[in-house]
Parts: C-alpha cells; sequence; structure tokens
C-alpha cells in the first residue's frame, strides 16, 4: 500500500473516528461476575506490529492492529528518525505477517539512535531515543492559540460521548487531535504513546499544522506526552489524568499550556495558563452524564 502526503487542512470533513465494530479489535470472552453467574465481555485485542524503516528493523510493539500505517510514521517522527521534510515513497503493510515497511526516496542514518534507545515509563512500547531532547530544547511554542473554560469542558464530554472502542471494551487509551471543542483526529490503543504516534502519522502524511490545535488525552501527562506534544507543534495538552513533575518541567520550558484533571467542571493547569479564557460554560453542558465502557459498567463503576 502506497500512501502520498496530501493537504487535508481545509477539508473539515476529514474527519477521523474510532470504528469499535470494525473486524478483529475485539473478543467477546465469557466468564463469572462476583456472585458466580455467567457474564461476557468484549475485550480489546493485543497483536504484535514490527516496524521498519527501508531496510531496518527498528521495534514491534504491541498494538490493537488498526491504523498500522499511521502509526508506524508517527512513531518514527516522534522518536526522531523520521523529519516533516523527508520524502516518503511508500508505506507497505503486511496484515498476516504484522510488518509495515516506511520507505524514503532516500536513506536515513538513525543507526546511531538505535544505539540511544532508552526504555520508559510509557504503556506498552513506549521508548525515547537520547537526541530526541536536543531537538526539544530548540522548541519554544509562540505565544498562539487560545481555549476558554467552556471549550474545555464541551470537549472532555465531547470525547467521552462519542462511540469508541473503550465504551465497547474498555482498557484503551485515547489520543485526538481537536480543534477548539471538536475532535478532529480520534485514535485509540492500549498504549497511550501508540495513540499519540497514530495521530501524529495522521499529521504528517495529510499535512496537518499542529500551531492552532488541542490535544486531548485520557493517559498521564507525563514528560514523553509533553515531549511528543511538542514535537507535534501543539500548544495545548489536555488530559482527564494527572501530572508528573517531569512533564510539568517540560511544559513550562516549551511553554505548553498543560490541563490535568479535566472532568466535568473542573480542571487545573500547571502551564500556560495565559492561553485559556476563564468564562462560564452553559449549563447543558454540565447536566450530560459521563458514559461508562462496558467493563467498569458491568461493575457499577465511575469512568
Amino acid at each position: 500500500m502506497t500512501i502520498k502526503k496530501h493537504n487535508r487542512e481545509k477539508d473539515k470533513a476529514a474527519i477521523v473516528v474510532p470504528e469499535p465494530d470494525a473486524e478483529g479489535l475485539t473478543t467477546l470472552l465469557e466468564g463469572v461476575d462476583a456472585t458466580g453467574a455467567p457474564a461476557a465481555l468484549p475485550v480489546v485485542t493485543e497483536r504484535p506490529l514490527t516496524i521498519y524503516l527501508n531496510r531496518q528493523e527498528i521495534v514491534t510493539t504491541m498494538t490493537v492492529g488498526d491504523r498500522p500505517q499511521e502509526m508506524a510514521v508517527g512513531f518514527l517522527f516522534n522518536q526522531n528518525m523520521l523529519l516533516s521534510a523527508d520524502d516518503i515513497s511508500a508505506i507497505d503493510y503486511d496484515d498476516e505477517l504484522g510488518v509495515v515497511v516506511v520507505r524514503t526516496k532516500h536513506e536515513t542514518d538513525f543507526e546511531d539512535k538505535i544505539k540511544k534507545k532508552i526504555r520508559t515509563s510509557g504503556c506498552a512500547q513506549g521508548t525515547l531515543y537520547g537526541d530526541i531532547m536536543t531537538r526539544f530544547d530548540a522548541v519554544k511554542l509562540p505565544a498562539v492559540g487560545r481555549i476558554s473554560t467552556r471549550q474545555i469542558i464541551q470537549l472532555s464530554k465531547t470525547v467521552n460521548m462519542m462511540p469508541s472502542l473503550y465504551l465497547k471494551a474498555g482498557a484503551i487509551h485515547a489520543c485526538v487531535l481537536c480543534s477548539g471543542a471538536a475532535p478532529l483526529i480520534y485514535c485509540e490503543d492500549i498504549g497511550r504513546h501508540n495513540a499519540a504516534d497514530k495521530v501524529a502519522g495522521f499529521m504528517l502524511l495529510s499535512e496537518i499544522s499542529g500551531h492552532d490545535k488541542v490535544f486531548y488525552t485520557t493517559g498521564r501527562l507525563t514528560s514523553e506526552m509533553v515531549i511528543k506534544t511538542v514535537l507535534m507543534d501543539i500548544p495545548i495538552l489536555i488530559s482527564r489524568s494527572g501530572f508528573t513533575e517531569a512533564g510539568v518541567r517540560l511544559a513550562r520550558q516549551a511553554g505548553l499550556t498543560l490541563i490535568g484533571r479535566a472532568r466535568g467542571r473542573r480542571f487545573i493547569a500547571l502551564s500556560g495558563a495565559e492561553r485559556i479564557e476563564f468564562d462560564t460554560p452553559e449549563p447543558d453542558i454540565l447536566d450530560e452524564e459521563d458514559q461508562m465502557s462496558a467493563q467498569r459498567r458491568l461493575y457499577g463503576a465511575k469512568r
């Protein structure tokens, strides 16, 4: 399969949304609940995906299996092996082997990066290369891009209410590229870094700029997630989860607006509060009930 770069910046209909009923993403398994009664539950699948850059094998990661081409491109971009200026000539994917090969017009020099690879705290196969910090340290996000309290609350609700693999099966993370409170690219995976890489891949292949966008994640606001958001040139990062000290420190260094614990009408910003407009949300935004995944609904827990 060959994917060519094309510009969708002005195509507002080109929205990527989850496909929770797509074949192979979940399996219905039978068991018993706490009373011993029979219970059936859809659970997400895990499949290995091996990524190649030209002739070099880079990494094998566990993933739900959807959008492998975009994930491979995003992974290579976020690992500093692929730059936005690189000419991608083809992306070949073999579903049976679980292998995706990203081909560039010219060979890339990445052998030293392989030697510098270190394991990180991310879910699944989160990895970081030593020289990424050199690239990160050179970035200072411009003081542009705004988001209102109303938009933050509406965005959290919109993502929560959309049909998703999370609502069908749980045990999944989501990353969403947004324009204000409107989701544009919504990707899910068992690891938040995989989901972020899918979004980055879509952005790179479709030449979508991040400078006026918002990035929403269900995962923790760690150093790795902050680094990926900054390298995608996105000025605002929001999560319903919490922070780490390193994530906040790096966000402040790069000028990233970092908003965590975004649930209902509550949130806290630990970096870049100057981009937030503190207005009054409409009452109907707050009245909507949060949706729960099938796994949590079975036990009566809140999302």
